[in-house]
């Protein structure tokens, strides 16, 4: 999964307990959710309540909030009642907190209470370290899930797919990358397009099916028009660009969905061996390696790093760098749609 990879350098370094993905999420007498996405880091704490609720019809669920915590408080959720249900504490913005909650939390780890489970929330940022650092170490026994943001083009057709997987579902390769690009949000927002794809059009999910549901959405019209660029169709790939931009598109996206396709051609330009073992190496699907292979074809090294220099000049241009962004887009897909021949 996408966000195992992103595990950061120094939970890696100092980690002493079990590093698990937010899917193998479970519980542990202290669990320390890590890093800034807070959608994964949602469902992990789900998953954890879940799996308690099954094994314990009585839980007792707290949930504290770390910035506003008085001294005691976790002792206090955590002591033994008279029917000695089990607990879970959920500790939010532990980045946020006091520094009663940093001292008593420090104590608890080094002894956590029975049939209790602790979730710290600690999104990022160096408040809390000390913490941390013990739990990794070991303090508490737990069990870490590094919630890494995903943001990278592969990490996010990774999370789609993942999606689909769960729902019980699949979706063509065109139609996953049709929604990843529609859907360039929060990953919360794609999670919610995938079920409800899910819903309306049922466990195979086509490009036709996307293209309906998400008919109207920026980003979608931004693939059509790399699609044009890349297989050479400049005429076409302009027409696309002018309508995209005369109803209100901004250019912004439309260049995002140009640079995916150009960066996986760089990828796969020179590389050799089949696709499966390229797609390992590269971290791309193969279906991916296939299609950036058939793009770059006709491609000269010196016209693809050329025009790779130029998506960065377009970019800074998009972005206040000129008077008239729609021209330098344009520009750009000219270059791209001759192979890099053209400025």
């Amino acid at each position: 999964m996408a966000t195992a990879r992103g595990k950061s350098a120094g939970a890696k370094r100092t980690a002493k307990i079990p590093q698990l993905d937010w899917a193998e999420a479970r519980p542990a007498p202290v669990v320390l959710i890590s890093g800034p996405e807070g959608f994964i880091a949602d469902r992990a704490s789900q998953a954890i309540r879940d799996a308690l609720r099954t094994a314990h019809a009585d839980l007792e669920v707290h949930d504290v909030d770390a910035a506003a915590y008085t001294a005691g408080e976790l002792f206090t959720i955590a002591s033994p009642s008279l029917f000695a249900e089990p607990r879970l504490i959920r500790v939010d913005a532990v980045e946020r907190c006091s520094d009663a909650f940093l001292e008593d939390a420090k104590r608890y780890v080094a002894a956590p209470a029975e049939d209790t489970t602790l979730v710290l929330r600690h999104a990022s940022g160096q408040r809390g370290k000390a913490l941390l650092d013990l739990v990794r170490g070991g303090a508490g026994s737990g069990v870490e899930i590094p919630c890494a943001e995903v943001k990278k083009d592969q990490d996010r057709l990774a999370f789609a797919q993942a999606e689909f997987r769960r729902l019980g579902a699949q979706a063509s390769p065109g139609a996953l990358r049709m929604l990843v690009a529609a859907y360039s949000g929060g990953i919360g927002e794609l999670a919610g397009a995938c079920a409800q794809l899910v819903s309306d059009a049922g466990p195979r999910i086509s490009e036709e099916q996307v293209t309906r549901a998400t008919e109207g959405r920026v980003e979608t019209n931004g693939f059509k028009v790399a699609d044009a660029a890349t297989a050479g169709r400049a005429a076409d790939a302009l027409v696309l660009l002018r309508q995209a931009l005369s109803t209100g598109t901004d250019p912004i996206p439309l260049l995002a969905a140009v640079n995916m396709k150009v960066r996986a051609m760089a990828r796969v330009y020179g590389a050799g061996g089949a696709n499966g073992a390229l797609a390992k190496e590269l971290g791309m699907a193969p279906w991916q390696v296939e299609r950036a292979q058939r793009e770059v074809r006709g491609w000269r090294e010196e016209d693809l790093a050329r025009t790779i220099d130029l998506a960065a000049e377009t970019e800074w241009r998009l972005k206040g760098g000129s008077r008239d962004p729609e021209y330098a887009l344009e520009k750009y897909l000219l270059v791209v749609a001759s192979r890099g021949r053209r400025r």
